[in-house]
């Protein structure tokens, strides 16, 4: 039986702290694990202790270059999806990411669709020496996230509402 709380760690290329949090785990399918983090949940952001002052859901796919981020108003983004290595499971309840500094992201007002830091990307590309199928992989991620995120397709139109809905 997996645990309810799996601790999330994502780290940058260089093994640097970017976020580590609990979730709790609330379903999974063939898109991957469902985890949602309440008000409240206190976190690590770039090194500095956080609360969560917004709830929201993260899928991890069983094996993508991407997470995805689901959220409620009052966040401009609907949803935020970061492109990541695939995750890796240290145990059923500690899951490990390497945040790519890419983002998708859909705005909730407009609808309109957005690729984010591409500036850092290419900057820590450089620095931290991506290798070539890394930087393949994320930017088809980024790629396929856009389209994706555009165009209706789950579990980015409606289908992750029924987590959301178990956090907020």
């Amino acid at each position: 039986m997996p645990s309810d709380v799996v601790r999330v760690i994502y780290r940058k290329y260089d093994g640097s702290a970017h976020r580590d949090y609990p979730a709790r785990r609330l379903a999974e399918d063939d898109l991957g694990i469902w985890l949602g983090v309440p008000v409240g949940t206190e976190s690590v952001y770039h090194g500095r202790p956080s609360v969560e002052r917004i709830p929201f859901v993260l899928l991890v796919p069983h094996h993508a270059w991407w997470t995805g981020m689901f959220n409620p108003p009052p966040r401009t983004s609907e949803v935020y999806c970061d492109i990541a290595t695939p995750a890796h499971w240290e145990s059923e309840d500690v899951v490990h990411l390497i945040d790519l500094d890419l983002d998708v992201v859909r705005r909730r007002a407009t609808g309109l669709v957005e690729l984010l830091d591409e500036d850092e990307f290419a900057e820590h590309r450089a620095r931290y020496g991506y290798p070539e199928d890394v930087v393949v992989e994320a930017e088809a991620a980024a790629r396929w996230l856009f389209g994706a995120l555009g165009d209706g397709s789950e579990p980015f139109a409606t289908s992750y509402r029924k987590w959301l809905a178990l956090v907020v």
